[in-house]
């Protein structure tokens, strides 16, 4: 079948209802796919040209419908990817090649698995690969990287040329709990006695909590909680790549997917944790501090949320990048993926050999990893391990 191909970039070009419409009909979509999160990211100004995210979507049109899809970026660096290829600029520099620009697949800031390949069909899918590698080879960025795709779509790319590499994750599963205490009896003592003293530090350090839903969170909310995501960056002498505009457009155009998580003491708001979910799966996103109190990042980013979960019926809280401090809290580990093309021959070599020995620490972390489960008798384990 011919298709019309689009380079979209701006979302607008595509309208909502398009967009949407071919998201919701992949496997396991999330809702850092839709419009209303890309667009928000976009129009803030927060992954935008002026920030070095310039969008370059790549849209298949059959007639009028949208029939595939890759959100793409031409990037001048690597921030906000969380999967680390600062080494590999680093040696293009030392052989006075040029890194940036790259193209990058990925959804910003976000370190969340999800499709990458949108498509109706396996036939768009398979010419969606196809634009996509004339579209590198017809450039002259150095490399292409598709960030966190299932792992189906990452052997896809591999036939058509991508190297691919593989991480580790965390995420927690609900066993059908009926509480959060019934939770903790799964897990081995120790971690069981740890988790209930870091709950109760913060009780006596006299901090209250409120779970705030989307659909109920005021003006007032989103500017707090923007001044403790600002706070905590500036803490850690970092810049925010998110800012008010943005988390005010995605309370406003996704607040069925928003828990804003806030801490009080004394009659004053003082952190606040942001995640996002949809029915099945809950995603630890951000989270910040106007003061410091010991173990409230645990019990706001991680033991309240969980605790929605489980009064939920929601079946997976994925915790985000890296952390291995998430397994004393129940989370397991979890394989992620990425794929990268590079336009060198020697470098691309390079690179594949890095990988093949990169791989094998991983498989041996994984297998570490899984000897060290927090649980007496531990639960299946989701993904491959």
């Amino acid at each position: 079948m011919n298709y019309r191909t689009h380079i979209v970039s701006s979302l607008s070009e595509v309208k909502q209802a398009r967009w949407d419409g071919l998201v919701g009909a992949q496997d396991n979509p999330n809702p850092f796919l839709s419009y209303a999160f890309l667009h928000a990211l976009h129009e803030s100004g927060s992954a935008a040209p002026e920030t070095g995210w310039q969008p370059q979507y790549i849209a298949l049109f059959d007639g009028d419908t949208l029939a595939a899809a890759l959100p793409l970026y031409v990037k001048g660096h690597s921030y906000g990817e969380y999967v680390f290829d600062w080494a590999w600029a680093d040696a293009y520099q030392r052989h006075g090649l040029d890194y940036y620009p790259k193209l990058l697949c990925a959804i910003p800031f976000t370190p969340v698995a999800g499709p990458r390949l949108l498509a109706v069909d396996d036939a768009a899918r398979a010419a969606l690969i196809e634009v996509l590698v004339a579209t590198q080879a017809g450039t002259e960025v150095s490399s292409t990287h598709i960030l966190f795709p299932p792992e189906a779509h990452a052997r896809q790319l591999k036939d058509a040329g991508f190297l691919l590499r593989s991480g580790v994750q965390f995420h927690w599963l609900n066993q059908g709990y009926a509480s959060f205490d019934d939770f903790l009896a799964t897990l081995d003592a120790k971690k069981r006695k740890n988790i209930r003293a870091e709950r109760r530090k913060v009780r006596e350090a006299g901090v209250t909590l409120r779970r705030v839903r989307g659909v109920d969170a005021l003006e007032s909310d989103w500017i707090l909680f923007n001044r403790c995501y600002r706070h905590t960056y500036r803490a850690h002498h970092s810049t925010p790549y998110l800012n008010l505009d943005f988390f005010q457009r995605i309370g406003a155009a996704m607040p069925a997917n928003i828990l804003l998580v806030i801490a009080s003491r004394d009659g004053r708001d003082i952190a606040a944790s942001l995640v996002i979910h949809n029915a099945t799966t809950l995603f630890g996103r951000y989270w910040g501090e106007l003061e410091h109190v010991p173990c409230l990042h645990f019990e706001a980013s991680y033991y309240q949320p969980l605790e929605f979960c489980i009064e939920q019926g929601i079946a997976a809280f994925e915790g985000g990048a890296q952390g291995e401090h998430k397994m004393a809290r129940g989370f397991l580990p979890t394989r992620t993926w990425s794929a990268h093309w590079l336009a060198h021959p020697a470098f691309a070599d390079a690179i594949e050999r890095f990988l093949e020995r990169e791989a094998g620490g991983i498989d041996d972390y994984m297998d570490e990893l899984t000897e060290r489960t927090p649980f007496r008798s531990p639960p299946p384990l989701r993904g491959q391990v």
